[in-house]
């Protein structure tokens, strides 16, 4: 799918550096970066999710003592 994005001139200018140091295109750079960010930005997501449910007490909280118990660690 193609997709247009409109870069500030300092930012495309470091793109284009990068790419012509690298002999990559500066597609490839964007899709790289495009994807890491996805990534991180849903991980964002769950997290915040998961802390919502755990201030609202919808999920279960466990103390470091209480997980190294349960598996045998301070032993």
């Amino acid at each position: 799918m193609a997709t247009s994005i409109r870069l500030a001139a300092e930012t495309e200018c470091r793109l284009g550096d990068l790419a012509a140091h690298s002999g990559r295109t500066k597609a490839d750079y964007l899709r790289e970066i495009i994807e890491q960010g996805i990534e991180e930005m849903e991980d964002y997501y769950v997290a915040a999710e998961v802390m919502d449910r755990v201030r609202n007490g919808q999920e279960p909280v466990h103390s470091a003592a209480e997980v190294r118990n349960t598996l045998g660690l301070d032993d």
